[in-house]
């Protein structure tokens, strides 16, 4: 396992984001952001994730699909580099600028797919990410979008740059929207939803998504290998999605920060895991809001970051 955090000249993880970043990314439920990734660290992920995936060859995993496809949740504690993907110096920022201070992953995989000459059965694969967070909320009136609750980041490892490689498609603007039409007959191809659009990207860059937008992947006719890291947050009074298994007493979780180790889930929901009493401002030492507070960083104006 690697050790070292990659060096990003300085960053923090704690820059704010620019106002054009937010307003893009809530009007379209997404944003694509460029060169988050050195080529160095990027090749260094490359390995782990090889790593990784052989291991799960070898293991017969049941994670693995016979054309060799890969989809493996709760990565992250299989490569200290995972780990540091909790607070990228360059993503992290949208994370907190955009969900706030009070969160942690419920929800992270890697994925492999390997090209395919088949044409691929039809399917409909459009959904909006969360399961029962898109039914269970009950709305005073069904026009208005529900919550975002959780938002993910993937970060593009192998090169989507051209399309039919496999990348993921969305509707920009679609996480304003509790439906979609889902068409008649799916044993048929059926023609993509208008508007939509799949997103190309070179190795390095990544996209940050709302649950809520409504989402696809498309099938990898070329001769390249898709591998792509997601890390999804969500708020701290979420359950968790995936099992991640963390040994308390290794080297991985020795490694982490007081950020990160909430970012993993370390305490419940409550504030009293870090000896806060319930008779005064609770949220106080809770790390990320903390860490914020302590670089000025929360601001009043901002529901998520008071």
């Amino acid at each position: 396992m690697t050790s070292a955090a990659p060096d990003y000249g300085g960053l923090t993880g704690y820059e704010p984001i620019s106002e054009a970043d937010r307003k893009e990314f809530l009007d379209n439920g997404f944003l694509l952001v460029r060169n988050v990734l050195t080529e160095d660290h990027r090749n260094q992920l490359e390995a782990a994730m090889d790593r990784v995936y052989a291991e799960e060859k070898a293991a017969g995993s049941s994670s693995m699909k016979k054309d060799g496809t890969l989809h493996l949740l709760g990565f992250l504690t299989r490569d200290e580099l995972f780990g540091h993907l909790l607070t990228q110096p360059t993503i992290f920022p949208y994370m907190w600028g955009l969900a706030g201070w009070n969160i942690f992953t419920h929800h992270n995989h890697l994925d492999v797919t390997p090209p395919t000459s088949e044409e691929e059965p039809p399917s409909w694969g459009w959904h909006q990410d969360g399961y029962r967070q898109n039914s269970d909320p009950e709305t005073m009136d069904p026009n208005l979008p529900r919550p975002m609750f959780s938002l993910k980041v993937a970060y593009v490892i192998s090169d989507l740059s051209e399309t039919g490689r496999g990348a993921t498609k969305v509707i920009p603007g679609s996480h304003l929207w509790n439906s979609l039409a889902r068409p008649a007959d799916t044993t048929v191809h059926n023609p993509d939803p208008e508007g939509t659009v799949e997103i190309t990207a070179n190795p390095g860059d990544c996209f940050i998504f709302d649950r809520r937008l409504w989402h696809s992947r498309s099938p990898n006719y070329s001769n390249i290998t898709r591998k792509m890291l997601f890390v999804g947050y969500t708020y701290r009074w979420i359950r968790q999605l995936d099992d991640m298994p963390i040994d308390f007493d290794g080297e991985w979780w020795a490694n982490r920060t007081p950020v990160q180790r909430q970012l993993c889930a370390e305490a419940t929901h409550t504030a009293n895991y870090w000896g806060i009493n319930w008779n005064g401002y609770i949220d106080e030492e809770i790390p990320l809001r903390k860490e914020l507070k302590t670089r000025g960083l929360l601001d009043r104006s901002v529901p998520w970051l008071r």
